[in-house]
């Protein structure tokens, strides 16, 4: 934002610089893109903030009570770019625009151009394509509280999309996960919500709801009664009715077409996620904040921007109602078996325009004719998507019978966008001309024809003043600002100067306007007259065209809610017959939904990781089942690390996800109840900004876990006490372990590297034991990837710190102290091993090992002096050396190994 203290008082502005006062006392908090010509400025503290934001040259322009003034500028051709810098900073940005032609100021005898401020560009209330994502909503966020009643409200003005909620305030932190707004508003005390300032900083705007919401909404979309929209408490109608009228504001007045607003049922119909949960299942973005290695990246196959966002809402909030969900896989389902169908449907969408988007941007008037071609091409495709399932060969899912029905839109409004509109040469922009078709409109052509018949006019012109003016080179050309001109070289000027070939006062007499280095600009009469009559036939013409520009706005506004419901069909379809895809590509199963708290996977995959090994063209991913079913529902794994706990835990998490999302999943077979809340623990990391250790935050979200998780809950937990002491954070695990047993009796994977717990499984009916399979090879470990039933019987811990790169003679201090640990473990005595082990004794190098008879003959060999012959039977005699060769150092270790196997199973045992 501009430094409002770099401002100075308005007093003794120019009458340009004084119009840029007012609108940035309007808009205090934005900086003000200021018309001035064809560059849009910036002035005082809004320069010096977007100079350094933007990396332009700081300049000044004239003076202000004796001071420059401080000015930087962007070209208006080129402006959205240097926007969305801005706006991507955090910025919000007042457009003051000029609202008349220099020909118009000077009729009312201005002493500068009339400019107002037409919009404020916020992050939430962009509408133009370069500035949006088109695989995700850009949702202004509004929170409000009414009577201790909290509620939150979210817009995405660039499709319409409305909602509302009532939550507890501690909720909020899961739904801004959930939804990821780019901006919001709240009342003061709201807009101090850590949660909400830790998300978005510099992003909220700071409002009080108005006094009558009710009346407000109700105004708003033309009803008399909000009944038939929901039920809504008091909290929820005041975010709705705050998030309209910042909207409005932002629109200097007018509204984009939204969607009726739409009350959610809080945590009831969604699997519930919180965002600690979401952040480790890497759902929509990584834990570095990227979006490539997430389940989003790796399970899309869509082929439209509306369809991805589709696909980006329903893996946030998947549902948790069962005939939800069983519809959803019913028209994937209906799509994987009826191939022809689906590759109709996806040969039609691949491509389609964003029809909401295009929509949105005529109901604002900021639309670009390829707005407008994305109507009619969102039409045409909506007719053949609608026929390709009307041929299917079964009858299709309620979903899909319901898209159906959703895709005949009005066949006069195809049809009269098909005839209007100019698609094989669409313009760039309006004011290039062009947009309406030859044929659609009898006057338009006419006006046409005589605007486009003055080019021969133009011609015939320059061929009669060649001769009357004896100068053959002659050519007229248009001026910006003086029309039609007679352009002649210096030479021939300067003699028509000084011999007119006709006398003053006729149609063809010369009369000079412009003087330039090496050509000279002459006008007529007759030539002024052309020059009007051009003139007046491209107004007409461009006049007749924007009224019927208008018309076809108005059309698709008064069918924008069936316009709206096809554009959310295609987008469905797109996503389902995706899913179908997926599943056909990746062999993905249909999950089956029980009444029981069941939770059975066979052959499954994590499919992030599966993802990213195809593209890399590394190791197939090893599968591996999963069952929580009653009587097993808590599976307690351990195992060495980098052996596929980690993987294993999200993967089934993930199962879940997808499963109520609507999607089918990685597996040979899958039978689950559905999961109300799903909770994931897995990686660990600190909270600098919060002042929280990483332990701190581990301890925070178990918490979370222990006080919100039910007995239709799926928990999934990885080395709970890992950052405290060995005993504090056994306890700590023991008794969580026995928590989600007893208390909570919950679906639940614990992983974790204390052996000890294992001891569990005899006291706990419930508790199952899994390990990750290890084998080892000739002095090397080997992870297989795999869970099997039982026990770890080491952690391996040496072995992947020597994968890591760790020095040898730490790695082999390390093991020297591990056996000494071990052995005293055993003993049953701590007390005396300070004493005994010298746990701070210097890890020596080791001596290097005698010169081996393999290497002394290597060394003996004269490469050069070899003949082919000798070099075979050299290669001969050191194979037959390593052969023979033993390495007295792999044999004890080896021995030490064994030993250590031994001394962890008493352990255990």
């Amino acid at each position: 934002m501009s430094d409002i203290a770099n401002i100075p008082a308005a007093e003794g502005a120019t009458p340009a610089l004084a119009q840029w006062f007012v609108a940035k006392a309007a808009h205090p908090d934005a900086l003000v893109f200021f018309r001035m010509g064809d560059f849009f400025e910036m002035f005082f503290g809004d320069a010096e903030t977007a100079s350094a934001a933007l990396d332009i040259a700081l300049s000044f322009r004239g003076e202000h009570r004796g001071q420059p003034v401080p000015m930087c500028g962007v070209p208006v051709h080129a402006w959205e770019a240097y926007l969305a810098r801005l706006i991507r900073q955090g910025h919000r940005v007042a457009i003051c625009d000029q609202m008349e032609t220099p020909e118009e100021a000077k009729r009312r005898k201005a002493p500068t151009l009339r400019r107002e401020v037409v919009r404020v560009v916020t992050p939430a209330t962009v509408t133009e394509d370069g500035l949006l994502d088109a695989a995700r909503p850009a949702w202004l966020l509004a929170l409000a509280e009414v009577e201790e009643n909290f509620a939150a409200a979210w817009v995405d003005v660039s499709t319409g999309g409305f909602e509302t909620m009532a939550l507890p305030r501690g909720d909020l932190g899961a739904l801004l996960a959930r939804i990821e707004p780019v901006e919001a508003c709240a009342p003061r005390d709201l807009a101090e919500l850590p949660d909400l300032a830790q998300r978005l900083p510099g992003r909220i705007a700071e409002r009080a709801p108005p006094r009558d919401p009710a009346r407000l909404l109700r105004e708003a979309f033309g009803v008399a009664t909000l009944d038939g929209f929901g039920r809504f408490t008091g909290a929820e109608l005041a975010a709705a009715a705050l998030a309209l009228s910042y909207v409005r504001e932002t629109q200097a007045g007018a509204l984009p077409r939204l969607d009726p607003p739409r009350p959610q049922a809080g945590a009831a119909g969604t699997l519930a996620l919180d965002a600690a949960t979401r952040r480790s299942l890497e759902i929509l973005r990584d834990q570095r904040g990227g979006t490539e290695a997430t389940l989003f990246a790796a399970v899309d196959r869509t082929l439209t921007a509306a369809g991805a966002r589709e696909l980006a809402a329903r893996l946030a909030a998947p549902l948790a109602e069962e005939a939800a969900v069983s519809a959803r896989h019913d028209a994937v389902s209906f799509l994987l078996g009826a191939e022809a169908t689906r590759m109709a449907l996806r040969g039609t969408l691949k491509g389609a325009p964003d029809m909401a988007r295009a929509l949105g941007r005529l109901a604002l008037d900021r639309f670009f004719p390829r707005d407008l071609a994305a109507l009619a091409g969102g039409f045409a495709r909506a007719e053949t998507a609608a026929g390709a399932l009307a041929a299917a060969p079964i009858p299709p899912p309620p979903l899909i019978a319901a898209a159906q029905a959703a895709l005949r839109l009005d066949p006069a409004l195809s049809t009269e966008y098909g005839r209007a509109l100019n698609t094989e040469k669409m313009p760039a922009r309006l004011e290039d001309g062009g947009v309406i078709a030859a044929g659609y409109d009898g006057e338009l052509d006419a006006l046409r024809r005589l605007r486009d018949g003055a080019r021969e006019a133009v011609a015939a012109l320059q061929m009669d003043l060649a001769q009357a003016w004896g100068v053959a080179s002659l050519k007229i050309r248009h001026h910006q600002q003086f029309g039609f001109l007679a352009e002649l070289p210096a030479a021939a000027g300067q003699k028509l100067v000084q011999s007119p070939p006709l006398a003053s006062g006729q149609p063809l007499s010369p009369i000079l306007r412009q003087t330039m280095a090496n050509a000279m600009r002459f006008t007529c009469t007759a030539l002024a007259e052309l020059d009007r009559k051009v003139a007046e036939a491209g107004e007409r013409a461009a006049t007749r065209e924007r009224a019927c520009i208008a018309h076809l706005k108005r059309l698709a506004l008064n069918s924008g809610t069936a316009i709206a419901a096809a554009a959310r069909a295609l987008a469905e379809l797109d996503l389902h017959a995706a899913s179908a895809q997926l599943a056909t590509e990746g062999g993905w199963c249909r999950p089956e939904l029980t009444e029981r708290a069941e939770f059975c996977i066979t052959a499954g995959r994590h499919p992030v990781v599966e993802a990213v090994q195809k593209r890399a063209r590394g190791p197939a991913f090893v599968p591996n089942d999963c069952d929580l079913s009653p009587g097993r529902r808590l599976c307690l794994l351990t195992g060495p690390n980098m052996a596929g706990k980690s993987t294993w835990l999200r993967q089934n998490a993930l199962m879940v996800v997808l499963a109520q999302a609507g999607l089918f999943v990685p597996a040979t077979a899958a039978r689950m109840g559905l999961v109300d809340r799903l909770f994931s623990r897995v990686g660990g990391g600190d909270d600098i900004a919060g002042g929280r250790s990483t332990f701190m935050v581990e301890m925070a979200e178990t918490a979370a876990i222990l006080n919100q998780a039910t007995a239709r809950s799926l928990v999934v937990l990885d080395e709970v006490g890992r950052g405290t002491a060995t005993w504090d954070g056994l306890a700590i695990a023991w008794a969580v372990l026995e928590a989600l047993h007893d208390r909570i009796r919950c679906r639940a994977i614990f992983a974790s590297h204390f052996h000890e717990l294992t001891a569990l499984a005899g006291r706990l009916p419930e508790v199952q034991l899994a390990r990750m399979q290890v084998r080892e090879w000739r002095g090397e470990v080997v992870f297989q990837h795999l869970v099997g039933p039982g026990a770890s019987e080491r952690s391996w811990g040496v072995h992947v710190a020597r994968l890591a790169g760790v020095p040898r003679p730490v790695l082999k201090r390390a093991a020297e102290v591990l056996a000494a640990l071990e052995t005293r473990a055993r003993a049953g005595g701590r007390d005396a091993l300070a004493e005994e082990l010298p746990l701070f004794a210097q890890a020596r190098p080791e001596p290097a090992a005698p010169a081996s008879p393999l290497h002394a003959m290597l060394a003996e060999l004269d490469l050069d002096a070899l003949s082919p012959r000798e070099a075979q039977e050299a290669l001969y005699r050191l194979k037959s050396l390593a052969d023979q060769k033993i390495d007295p150092d792999a044999e004890a270790t080896a021995a030490q190994h064994e030993n250590t196997v031994a001394a962890t199973s008493d352990t255990v045992v």
